[in-house]
């Protein structure tokens, strides 16, 4: 919930009165992004793949304000972007579990913890961000867009468990949105030094990119879209997931 995509969902989510607790692995964004949104937001530190980190940050809003309403399920991680890493020929198990284990892993724990909370109620809307990669193959690296196909399955299964109980569970599947985390992946890809480098950690300090970037970034995502016209930002992400946060969307599950 720091930035990008997460970061425009809680700036929306505020600004259409909700209290909002934002999680996240990264402390000092988090923070100042919950001082500059004022007492309806608040933060804690996250690590969506330690059960015990997911299990504490719901226990915190049910302590803070007594229910839990609404959860995003928006962590993820893109994995490796260099040739070797998108290659089923020189695939790697352990980067295979750890992007599993963010995108997938800490889904289905969000889903957990958040049903626990919301089932006393009888009601919540459990929200998760996939990606196009959980419905379309070559978009994206085999770790990444397995983790998407397995967001998109969870959301399925959960629908189907949780409706019993009233609690509604969607997710939102976007295109390519130029956020700090692609647009580094697109670094990385275009990085001659870096295009065979095992090591290379797409994950690792994310660079604030420049508006350059960022247009050119739009641009590319722009050409491949199927819709001409219209820009996919992360603001239109934020929309689609406060529309099934809401009672506006209260038969959808």
């Amino acid at each position: 919930g720091a930035r990008g995509i997460g970061g425009a969902i809680v700036r929306l989510f505020v600004r259409h009165g909700a209290r909002v607790v934002i999680a996240d692995i990264d402390q000092a964004v988090g923070e100042a992004l919950a001082a500059a949104l004022g007492p309806p937001a608040s933060f804690v530190r996250c690590d969506v793949s330690v059960e015990e980190d997911v299990e504490r940050a719901v226990e915190r809003v049910v302590a803070r304000h007594g229910r839990l309403d609404v959860l995003c399920n928006n962590a993820g991680v893109l994995g490796r972007q260099t040739r070797a890493a998108k290659s089923i020929l020189s695939f790697d198990a352990g980067e295979f579990d750890r992007v599993l284990r963010v995108n997938a892993l800490g889904a289905a724990l969000g889903m957990k913890h958040a049903a626990r909370a919301m089932m006393p109620r009888g009601a919540g809307s459990i929200v998760s961000v996939a990606n196009v990669a959980g419905v379309l193959g070559g978009l994206g690296p085999h770790a990444y867009t397995a983790s998407k196909h397995a967001f998109v399955g969870l959301t399925k299964n959960a629908a189907c468990e949780l409706g019993a109980h009233g609690i509604r569970v969607n997710c939102v599947s976007p295109f390519g949105v130029a956020t700090p985390m692609l647009i580094n992946a697109w670094r990385q890809g275009h990085d001659a030094s870096a295009a065979d480098d095992a090591d290379a950690d797409i994950d690792a300090d994310i660079a604030v990119p420049s508006q350059e970037e960022v247009d050119k970034m739009e641009e590319v995502v722009r050409g491949f879209a199927t819709l001409k016209g219209p820009t996919l930002r992360p603001r239109d992400i934020a929309e689609a997931v406060l529309f099934l946060a809401s009672d506006d969307s209260r038969y959808v599950s």
